[in-house]
C-alpha cells in the first residue's frame, strides 16, 4: 500500500515544469528596417514587428530576414535548459518524482529558446539605404533584464 501511495504521489507531483512552463514557447522576433519579412524554418512568417511565433520547446529552428536592397540574415535559435526548467526538474527529483522528471525531460518543458527575442538588423547592400537599428529594443530588453535580476537578488537576500 505504501509503495502504491509513493508511486501515485510521484505521478501526481510529476511533470512540474511541464505543468508550470508548458511544452511550447512564444519566441519574439524583431527585424529592422521596416518593410522586411522574416520566415522561420518551422514555416512561420512575419511582415510586421515585433511578432511572436509559438514553437515546441524541443524544436530548434532558424529565422531568416529579407528585404530588397539588404543582405539577407539568418539567426539560429537553439533549445537549451532554462533556469526555470532546471528548477522544475530539480523539484521533481527532490520530491522523488522520477516519473515527473522523465515527463519534463521528454516533453521539453525544461528547455527554452535562445536567443529569445530574436533581433535582426539588416545591412544594406544598396548605397544610401539605412542600416537596421534595434538599439532602442536592445536597451528596453536590457532594462527589463536588470529589473528581473534585481528582483531575484532581493528574493534571495542579496543587494
Amino acid at each position: 500500500m505504501k509503495i502504491a501511495l509513493l508511486v501515485l504521489a510521484g505521478i501526481s507531483l510529476g511533470g512540474c515544469a511541464t505543468v508550470t512552463r508548458g511544452t511550447s514557447e512564444d519566441v519574439a522576433i524583431y527585424v529592422s528596417p521596416e518593410g522586411a519579412e522574416a520566415t522561420s524554418s518551422t514555416g512561420h512568417s512575419c511582415e510586421r514587428f515585433p511578432c511572436s511565433i509559438e514553437v515546441s520547446r524541443k524544436t530548434e529552428f532558424s529565422v531568416t530576414a529579407k528585404l530588397d536592397g539588404y543582405e539577407p540574415q539568418t539567426v539560429f535559435v537553439r533549445s537549451d535548459v532554462a533556469p526555470g526548467g532546471a528548477a522544475g526538474l530539480a523539484g521533481n527529483i527532490l520530491v522523488g518524482g522520477i516519473i515527473g522528471a522523465g515527463v519534463d525531460v521528454a516533453s521539453g518543458a525544461t528547455l527554452s529558446h535562445l536567443p529569445n527575442p530574436v533581433l535582426i538588423e539588416l545591412v544594406p547592400v544598396t548605397p544610401g539605404l539605412p542600416r537596421g537599428d534595434l538599439s532602442a529594443v536592445r536597451r528596453s530588453i536590457e532594462a527589463k533584464q536588470a529589473k528581473q535580476s534585481a528582483a531575484a537578488m532581493r528574493q534571495v537576500g542579496g543587494v
